[in-house]
């Protein structure tokens, strides 16, 4: 365990939404696992505080500049610069730059060590393609291509499995869910599904799960893809041709998988219990019911990278920006769990 309180780059997201509001309550929230340096406009930072009624001081540091521990009514920046002065909930495209520099230079403080991980506060995905960036799918595809590595993993997590509750037990909101498919339209998803593609999310989700979660054996229960797991090939064969030969292989390299199981029974009590993680076939599969467990107390974390990256489990909430009404709670639990992984991922062999 490091002998000091880890550092978090926190991006401040998109900047007519609730990220700058989530940002600054972060000031007033303490005490805090890490010591935090949000990444953003400090004009920007400091107009929103003045309008949420926030008081709230602001720290312009370098990277390289050693990060203080948090001190109430104060907040550390890494200063990034808006292209173009910005309302609440009005988005305009001449800051989707904006959002991936601070993106940009998040990555990079923690590929050169001036941080021990990332949060990410939302952004709007839309925008940022309409501003010339057809290609760009979301934070999770986005880190991948930044870190430079060739798959990664989505997952969410309720904040009551991070304080050491098992999914399953009665009443329990414990809850990780893993995507083999993320950010993709519904008809392309089955296309996307091969054995080869599952076997590398599969062990990506095994590694980390020991990894930054600390389970040395880790159970995964696997959705089907049909309804009723394809009702033995009525309802659909990617089951039986796709995906349970690729759970059959990796069983015979010790990995411990239940599947696949049929999407509307799997997330009870029942077949939880004593699973450590679900993987889901496509986003709105798994979310929902991950979201109605927790929403606003879980977080998102991107699996197979060489660096720490949480975020909240929320839009951007252009409505509610500047009028004091969001809820910081997810993004504390982001916090909280990029603080854990950090100080986990210090000790742990690589």
């Amino acid at each position: 365990m490091p002998q000091h309180l880890p550092v978090l780059a926190v991006t401040s997201g998109e900047p007519a939404g609730i990220g700058p509001d989530l940002c600054l309550q972060l000031a007033l929230h303490h005490p805090l696992p890490a010591r935090l340096v949000v990444v953003g406009d400090p004009m920007l930072l400091a107009e929103r505080a003045a309008l949420l009624g926030l008081d709230i001081r602001f720290a312009e540091l370098k990277r390289g500049q050693p990060v203080p521990e948090a001190t109430p009514g104060v907040l550390s920046v890494w200063p990034v610069s808006l292209r173009e002065p910005c309302h609440p909930g009005r988005l305009a495209e001449a800051n989707a730059d904006y959002v991936l520099e601070t993106l940009d230079v998040a990555v990079a403080a923690c590929l050169d060590g001036h941080a021990d991980g990332m949060v990410t506060a939302p952004l709007h995905k839309g925008v940022i393609i309409d501003a010339g960036h057809a290609g760009f799918r979301g934070h999770t595809e986005y880190l991948r291509d930044a870190c430079g590595v060739d798959e990664v993993v989505m997952m969410l997590a309720t904040d009551s499995a991070l304080h050491g509750e098992r999914p399953g037990w009665q009443g329990s909101t414990a809850l990780r869910v893993a995507l083999a498919t993320t950010h993709l339209p519904l008809s392309e998803v089955a296309g996307a599904i091969s054995g080869s593609g599952l076997a590398r999310i599969l062990r990506i989700l095994q590694a980390d799960l020991t990894r930054w979660f600390g389970i040395a054996a880790p159970r995964i229960a696997v959705c089907g893809l049909n309804p009723h797991a394809g009702e033995g090939g009525h309802l659909g064969r990617e089951e039986i041709e796709v995906i349970e030969p690729c759970l059959e292989r990796l069983r015979g390299e010790g990995m411990m998988l239940e599947g696949p199981l049929p999407a509307d029974t799997l997330f009870t009590p029942r077949h939880l219990a004593g699973v450590d993680a679900v993987l889901a076939m496509y986003h709105d599969q798994g979310l929902p019911v991950l979201k109605y467990a927790g929403f606003g107390r879980a977080a998102n974390i991107t699996l197979g990278l060489p660096i720490v990256r949480t975020s909240v489990d929320h839009g951007t909430a252009l409505d509610l920006a500047g009028h004091g009404l969001a809820d910081p709670g997810s993004l504390q639990v982001a916090v909280a769990l990029a603080a854990q992984m950090a100080c986990r991922g210090a000790v742990a062999p690589n």
